[in-house]
């Protein structure tokens, strides 16, 4: 692999970016809350055909078509559009994400959201950026802390233990807020919108490139009591802008959720 290739993955993604200006049809995947577009698919064969020559021989774990291939060096994890529903329903807020994995570590991370202008982007070691410029997680306490989660949307049975750390962590913050994209939304935590992050379960196209972001301007992020995030299975998801405030919400997941109520992909 070549160094010093992060910025052929920015362009190669906003080129990819171009796709969505195009005529695209829907497809229910699951019921209306889960949806996918031929703009989905087009974007996603776009990154790989460009991304396959740019490191030879890498592997992919993606979000459509079953395209899943890891155990490489290298390997590509990507979400062609994060937030599709948003997308279709012209909100704004959707992300293309795309990571790059060395050995199991990612090493460098892009979000992009194309209708905001928003180039979010990382390097391990090397801190991250917005459009080029500098980003850092806030400083505010955890009681001045606006929180972002969700309600498992694709897993509605797991929406009470979600409605029960929110009930929990919203009597003692500042207010809470659902973008509907979490790639977005952990990179909102990153450039210091927002201190705290819950989901009960995140596939690894969801948050990979976003978490290096996170990491690299500042914040942290775990897995449920503390643990290792999981970059080949879904996972509880958990960050905050500092240790002290991450500490404080994995207590109240942890208490609330004391176990993974799913197992791999199911």
């Amino acid at each position: 692999m070549k160094e010093n290739i992060l910025q052929d993955i920015i362009s190669i993604v906003r080129e990819s970016s171009l796709i969505l200006k195009q005529n695209y049809d829907v497809t229910i995947k699951g019921g209306f809350a889960n949806i996918v577009t031929s703009a989905d698919v087009s974007i996603q064969n776009f990154l790989y055909e460009k991304l396959s020559k740019l490191v030879p021989g890498s592997g992919f774990i993606c979000e459509e078509e079953n395209v899943y291939d890891p155990g490489h060096e290298y390997e590509w994890i990507i979400d062609p559009i994060d937030g599709t529903t948003n997308f279709v329903r012209q909100l704004r807020e959707s992300s293309i994400c795309v990571a790059l994995a060395h050995n199991g570590e990612v090493i460098m991370g892009v979000v992009y959201n194309p209708f905001k202008e928003m180039m979010f982007s990382a390097e391990l070691g090397k801190g991250s950026f917005l459009n080029g410029e500098p980003i850092h997680v806030s400083d505010r306490v955890y009681e001045n802390s606006l929180y972002f989660t969700a309600l498992c949307l694709y897993r509605k049975q797991y929406a009470p233990l979600c409605m029960n750390v929110l009930k929990e962590v919203y009597q003692d913050v500042c207010d809470f807020r659902r973008f509907a994209s979490c790639a977005l939304e952990i990179c909102y935590l990153a450039m210091g919108c927002g201190e705290l992050l819950f989901e009960i379960r995140l596939l690894p196209w969801d948050f990979a490139a976003a978490a290096l972001i996170l990491r690299e301007a500042g914040g942290c992020c775990c897995s449920l009591h503390g643990g290792k995030l999981q970059y080949e299975t879904p996972t509880p998801f958990i960050g905050a802008n500092s240790k002290e405030n991450l500490e404080k919400l994995s207590a109240i997941v942890s208490k609330n959720i004391p176990e993974v109520p799913y197992k791999n992909f199911e």
